[in-house]
């Protein structure tokens, strides 16, 4: 492809950082330490241009719109009349249901983890302030490319280092913790997309276990704030167990 062509959110992952929007903290979000993470601890590396390259930077000023620019009228990397989000075969969602949700719940689904983490308990900025605080940074990259636009497929590998404590309310008014381990929070999964002819995203739909991550997350172990019972190796909280938390593979 001509990168003359092609609209600049697919040549730079950072573009939509430099446009005069409504951002959510008043102003762009400093991508500095996750820009500089991701050179560092990314297994691979896409010859620019390549098909790879430019649906990896797609995807990241996609996230970057849709976790900060508060009006969708102002996401360029979405086609305002047809986008549509879907998680592991459920229905669409619009920008707005997104910006209502949040961008971790809409990725991680309306029922969450039983006991561990409830999207209803956790709204836009909940949920941005336990990943944050539980991950400096949290990478996304391509693995791989099937197909060509307008419709692909794309393996993709999310990961971070868990170096904050874990820290959930949940519906009940409980609130679960689980100490930080230092280790790779690692997972992997499948996205579909289809765009326009300007490569403005149509449609997504997503494939993955949340639970590969929270199983990671709460590794150390789960505790209760107000209640302070620390579960033994092995107990189970509400469906999902303490032991044999084992990264996910591909």
């Amino acid at each position: 492809m001509a990168t003359a062509a092609l609209p600049d959110f697919l040549l730079d992952p950072n573009v939509v950082l430099k446009d005069a929007s409504q951002w959510r903290y008043k102003k762009a979000p400093d991508y500095t330490a996750t820009n500089a993470n991701f050179e560092t601890t990314k297994s691979t590396s896409w010859a620019p241009e390549s098909i790879e390259f430019l649906i990896q930077n797609l995807v990241k000023n996609w996230e970057k719109e849709a976790s900060y620019k508060v009006d969708p009228k102002e996401w360029r990397t979405i086609s305002q009349e047809h986008y549509s989000f879907h998680l592991n075969g459920g229905p669409g969602m619009s920008a707005d249901d997104m910006l209502r949700l949040g961008t971790y719940n809409a990725l991680i689904g309306e029922h969450g983890v039983k006991g561990v983490y409830e999207t209803t308990a956790m709204d836009f900025s909940a949920s941005h302030k336990l990943f944050k605080g539980a991950m400096k940074t949290f990478n996304w990259e391509v693995i791989e490319i099937l197909g060509g636009p307008p419709k692909v497929s794309i393996k993709w590998r999310h990961w971070g280092t868990m170096t904050g404590n874990y820290r959930a309310k949940l519906s009940s008014g409980r609130t679960v913790t689980a100490k930080a381990t230092g280790k790779v929070i690692e997972v992997f999964g499948i996205t579909v997309a289809e765009v326009d002819d300007q490569f403005r995203i149509k449609f997504l739909e997503t494939f993955w276990e949340p639970d590969q991550m929270f199983r990671q997350l709460v590794s150390g172990g789960l505790e209760e704030i107000h209640e302070g019972d620390k579960l033994k190796e092995g107990e189970k909280v509400e469906g999902i167990s303490v032991a044999g938390a084992c990264p996910a593979s591909h």
